[in-house]
């Protein structure tokens, strides 16, 4: 593992277009290339939604068009909303199997898979967790250890059932629950993207709040870039790398943690034990979706540094880089540093 001794680095994702236009001959025509954006709030997070396109009707057309399907999408998974099919699973645990869109079953069945990739350091039954850890300063001790115990009592996704033929998803205890809250955000990313393919959008970028999924390149042709800030100035930017055709996604901790006895509790809690991580700042994950990046950001802060690197070394097309409590860097074996730019090249 490499450790970088310098100023401690959180990795944000500041997407920065170049507004630029490129003029392109076809056939003696003419196009221009440009650069349109839209910040907006959507699935209770912000969005930063960038296309390029020939001209401002087709670019505010695109960017509709990734909104509408974002919004789609927050309706099918959002356990806010009473009438979701999320929210039905989740009223019926105990109870009786509730049919879902297909669409709906195979993002449970991956998350699942992903559940048992990871041995439960991602479980999308994460929200039958109890909430007994606050970090608004109004704990001063830690709970018991039978309180701890009873706030995961009811989580677990091999309570899940799945019935494939029928379409139907079960949760075996009342009481259960899943969410979408480690990989929703990527997941639209992912489908917003894909939509945008479809319909012939070469270059964009879905920035759900730092579940990034880039394509293409800018108008001049140079690659999207991300920014890494220093957090504790983050006026200032520590590198800038670039992102194509990749999916990048950080997850950071440095704000809602809480000390107890001498030792640093983030707000991520370990599904499996009902305790709050230790040990990890920031996890940033470059992968080819958003969705997986999503869950393995979160999944690498459960699991701790060295069990979190290990796992990524052993995943194909997945690296990391974490920032660890101790302000020191650590990166999956196949990129350093240096080597991040060249990674998504």
């Amino acid at each position: 593992m490499k450790n970088i001794l310098s100023c401690a680095v959180l990795f944000l994702l500041v997407v920065v277009a170049y507004p630029g236009v490129v003029e392109e001959s076809q056939s003696d025509t003419i196009s221009k290339l440009q650069v349109f954006q839209r910040t907006l709030k959507l699935m209770g997070s912000r969005f930063d939604l960038t296309v390029v396109a020939e001209n401002q009707a087709k670019g505010e057309e695109y960017l509709d068009m990734a909104i509408a399907e974002i919004t789609r999408i927050e309706r099918l998974i959002s356990s806010w909303d009473p009438n979701s099919q999320t929210s039905m699973i989740n009223k019926n645990a105990g109870v009786a199997p509730v049919k879902v869109d297909r669409e709906l079953f195979n993002l449970i069945e991956r998350a699942i898979k992903i559940s048992k990739l990871t041995q439960g350091a991602f479980d999308i039954s994460y929200a039958s967790m109890d909430r007994i850890w606050k970090f608004d300063g109004s704990v001063m001790e830690m709970p018991s250890e039978e309180a701890i115990k009873q706030s995961v009592a009811k989580v677990g996704y091999q309570n899940i059932e799945m019935d494939p033929e029928n379409s139907t998803v079960f949760l075996k205890k009342e009481g259960m629950k899943i969410g979408f809250g480690a990989i929703g955000k990527g997941y639209a990313a992912d489908m917003a993207k894909a939509l945008l393919l479809k319909n012939g959008v070469f270059s964009g970028i879905i920035n759900a709040s730092g579940d990034l999924n880039a394509w293409g390149t800018q108008p001049d042709g140079k690659d999207w870039m991300v920014a890494i800030v220093n957090p504790l100035n983050k006026e200032k930017v520590f590198s800038w790398l670039p992102v194509r055709d990749q999916a990048v996604v950080t997850s950071g901790n440095y704000e809602k943690f809480i000390i107890l006895n001498g030792e640093r509790y983030t707000h991520i809690i370990d599904p499996r034990t009902g305790y709050p991580s230790k040990g990890v700042r920031s996890a940033t994950i470059f992968t080819k979706n958003a969705e997986l990046a999503d869950a393995l950001a979160t999944s690498i802060f459960v699991m701790g540094v060295e069990t979190g690197v290990d796992f990524v070394n052993q995943l194909k097309g997945v690296e990391c880089i974490i920032v660890d409590d101790d302000n020191k860097i650590i990166t999956s074996e196949n990129i350093t540093l240096k080597g991040i730019e060249n990674q998504s090249k």
